[in-house]
């Protein structure tokens, strides 16, 4: 049966991509407005089998509302996929760059493409999203208007990629959480990495503690990323990536730092991305 994923964006955005690259190219995609309905769909059997989600950048840092999102959720995390995001400048078939007097693009792709807009006087137009932009460029056969997105969106809407990987930084990552319910998703064969959230009592010395007694299990933290604990006198709970060699050690060290905190969620056990297999070329 075909897996369908809610995703962030419409076809052809990095979102589909990541999905591709996890699930493949036969995986069906729910294209959603904004994370918050990415997270509700895929809570909703009837509607999906879950969801990839992007949650942190190279560049950008941390996407905080989506932790948030995945916190308040009953959602599990089953793997992850860090893909590199090049931007691409599109155009119709025969459209060449003299012909070009606009570009289209979400500003933040704009932005990211900068040191190569600057060598042109075109007019950036800023809009909602990388893929749509393709979208509309193709649907109005346009012949003086670029879009910068994917390369994914240049093979869904048959547009020529007149000048690939224009983007200012090369190394330039994004990672995606893929998420499913729980009451779907099985233990992950050879889980080399999870994800918890945690808070202590506040105590002086209390986060030092846990700290110790993970570092003191042979396991790399190698994400600590703090949040305010609503309605609270500036109280914090921490959102921890941990990886390990077998999940046995993983659940050695997080019995030991169970008495040590106030509260301690296990968001998933899954197997760490592998940036070297998942680059978008």
């Amino acid at each position: 049966m075909q897996t369908k994923v809610s995703i962030q964006g419409y076809e052809g955005s990095f979102h589909q991509e990541a999905a591709r690259t996890f699930f493949g190219k036969q995986v069906e995609v729910i294209p959603c407005a904004t994370f918050r309905e990415v997270v509700k769909i895929a809570g909703n059997k009837k509607e999906s089998d879950g969801a990839v989600m992007a949650i942190e950048n190279s560049i950008a840092g941390s996407i905080l509302p989506n932790y948030n999102l995945l916190q308040k959720s009953n959602l599990r995390i089953t793997g992850e996929v860090y893909l590199q995001i090049k931007q691409n400048l599109l155009v119709n078939p025969g459209v060449k760059l003299e012909d070009i007097r606009e570009v289209h693009s979400h500003t933040m792709a704009l932005q990211q493409c900068y040191e190569f807009l600057d060598k042109y006087k075109w007019k950036l137009v800023e809009t909602e999203d990388t893929a749509l932009s393709a979208k509309h460029i193709h649907q109005h056969k346009s012949k003086h208007i670029a879009a910068i997105a994917s390369k994914l969106a240049a093979e869904l809407f048959q547009l020529d990629m007149i000048a690939p990987s224009i983007q200012t930084m090369k190394n330039n990552y994004t990672r995606f959480l893929v998420l499913q319910r729980e009451d779907m998703a099985a233990p992950v064969t050879d889980a080399d990495k999870a994800s918890v959230n945690f808070h202590t009592d506040h105590s002086k010395g209390s986060l030092a503690k846990v700290l110790t007694k993970i570092a003191e299990g042979g396991i790399n933290l190698s994400k600590l990323q703090s949040f305010p604990i609503p309605g609270s006198d500036f109280k914090y709970s921490f959102h921890a990536d941990m990886e390990f060699d077998s999940a046995e050690q993983f659940n050695q060290v997080i019995e030991a730092i169970r008495p040590l905190t106030a509260e301690l969620k296990v968001y998933g056990l899954y197997k760490n991305g592998n940036k070297s297999e998942t680059k978008n070329k």
